[in-house]
C-alpha cells in the first residue's frame, strides 16, 4: 500500500503595524479602517447632539442651580405646550436659575423679582445647559457659558447668544407663555 501526501501553499501575511514597539496596540489607521463610517458615525453623534431642544441629557426632570434633580417640578408636566406651570417664584434663586430640560427651557432670575427665560439648548452643538451658577448658565459639553442677563455669551465656543423664551409670571406662579 502507498500512502501520497498532498501539500499545500500557505500564506502568511505580516501583522499590521503597532502603534508602539511592543505594547500590543492597533495602529490609529486599523481602529479607523475597522470601525468604518457606521461606527464613526454613532461616535460624532454622541458628542454633538440635536436641534430639537433634547440636547445630549435625556433623563428629564429638571436641574436647580448647580445641583441634578430627576423629578419634575410640582405642576409640570412636560412637552413645553403654553401656560404650562414651571415653577413657583421662590424656587428660582436670586442671581441665579433653574433648568427644565422637558420644557427645553431655563428660567433666571438676575435681580429680585426680575425672571427671564431662554432656551435651555445650547448653541454650539445643541447639548442641554447643565446649570446656572456665577451669573451664567452653563453648558457642560464644550463650556460654553450665557450670561443670566440676556443670554449672550460670555465664554466657550458658542456662537450666538441663548434665544429668549416667553414665559408668564402670576403671583408666585411661573408658567410657559
Amino acid at each position: 500500500m502507498t500512502v501520497t501526501q498532498e501539500t499545500e501553499d500557505v500564506v502568511v501575511e505580516p501583522a499590521p503595524p503597532q502603534a508602539k514597539a511592543g505594547c500590543g496596540c492597533p495602529s490609529r489607521r486599523a481602529v479607523f479602517s475597522a470601525v468604518g463610517a457606521a461606527g464613526l458615525t454613532v461616535a460624532l453623534t454622541a458628542c454633538g447632539g440635536s436641534d430639537d431642544g433634547g440636547g445630549s441629557d435625556t433623563d428629564g426632570g429638571q436641574e436647580p442651580a448647580g445641583e441634578a434633580s430627576d423629578q419634575p417640578t410640582e405642576g409640570a408636566s412636560g412637552g413645553g405646550g403654553g401656560g404650562e406651570e414651571l415653577a413657583k417664584t421662590s424656587d428660582i434663586p436670586e442671581g441665579g436659575g433653574t433648568v427644565f430640560k422637558d420644557q427645553g427651557v431655563v428660567v433666571v432670575q438676575p435681580a429680585p423679582g426680575d425672571f427671564k427665560a431662554y432656551t435651555s439648548t445650547c448653541t454650539h452643538s445643541g447639548c442641554t445647559v447643565k446649570d446656572v451658577a456665577g451669573g451664567t448658565i452653563n453648558c457642560p459639553c464644550h463650556g460654553s457659558k450665557f450670561s443670566i442677563e440676556d443670554g449672550s455669551v460670555k465664554g466657550g465656543p458658542a456662537p450666538k447668544p441663548l434665544p429668549a423664551k416667553q414665559i408668564k409670571v402670576d403671583g408666585d406662579t411661573i408658567t410657559l407663555a
